[in-house]
């Protein structure tokens, strides 16, 4: 005849007989848990590849705030040297005269 507590009063890895027969004799039970904590190599990779798309995102956002910053320097050297422009009879001055 076995006997079987009901679940939820011993840890199912642990035999009841063993235990009992522990309880008996006063012998400690050493229970072994197997936990590496966190799995860093698991999670290593997303962080790697996010930390890249990140970099390379404010990459980008420099580059275009070059590009427009070139952009800008290069329209107002051309509006200088051009002069006023005249459309039908409308005269747009795009800078102001030094003198």
């Amino acid at each position: 005849m076995t006997h079987r507590d009901p679940p939820g009063i011993l840890a199912p890895h642990i035999p009841a007989d063993a235990y009992h027969r522990a309880q008996a004799t006063g012998q400690p039970i050493v229970m072994v848990v197997n936990d590496t904590g966190i799995p860093w190599r698991r999670c290593l990779y997303p962080l790697a590849i996010a930390g890249a798309v990140v970099i390379g995102g404010w990459g980008l956002v420099a580059a275009l705030a070059w590009l427009l910053d070139i952009a800008a320097h290069t329209a107002t050297v051309i509006a200088g040297a051009a002069g006023p422009i005249g459309v039908g009879g409308i005269t747009l001055k795009l800078t102001r005269s030094k003198g």
